[in-house]
């Protein structure tokens, strides 16, 4: 059983940064595929970001990629996502999902755990 805490989350004005941290519990996180969705209000959740157990390989949504980066510390138990250049539009609760193996998803039916989201709002 894995379990993942969200922080970081806030607001911030448009074309600021912000970083949401995504710690595991459990020694079996760097066996684990890790990523970032997002929910806007009356949206779906959408993918945004992701990288395989190992680190070596990453995946970006269109929409975010240049200004977000996925990154992952396994001797900390811990995924984080740097955001820049943030817009309205990205305004949204970002959640942190894993599931185990080497491999990297980027649909949400994909994934086996899910942290309990940190909200980002971006003002215009």
């Amino acid at each position: 059983q894995v379990q993942l805490v969200e922080s970081g989350g806030g607001l911030v004005q448009a074309g600021g940064s912000l970083r949401l941290s995504c710690a595991a519990s459990g020694r079996t996180f760097s066996r684990f595929g890790m990523a970032w969705f997002r929910q806007g209000s009356g949206k779906e959740r959408e993918f945004v970001a992701a990288i395989s157990a190992s680190g070596l390989s990453r995946n970006y949504a269109d929409s975010v990629k240049g200004r977000f980066t996925i990154s992952r510390d396994n001797g900390k138990n811990t995924v984080y996502l740097q955001m820049s250049s943030l817009k309205p539009e990205d305004t949204a609760v970002y959640y942190c999902s894993g599931r185990g193996g080497p491999g990297i998803w980027s649909t949400k039916d994909e994934y086996d755990y899910w942290g309990q989201g940190t909200q980002v709002t971006v003002s215009s």
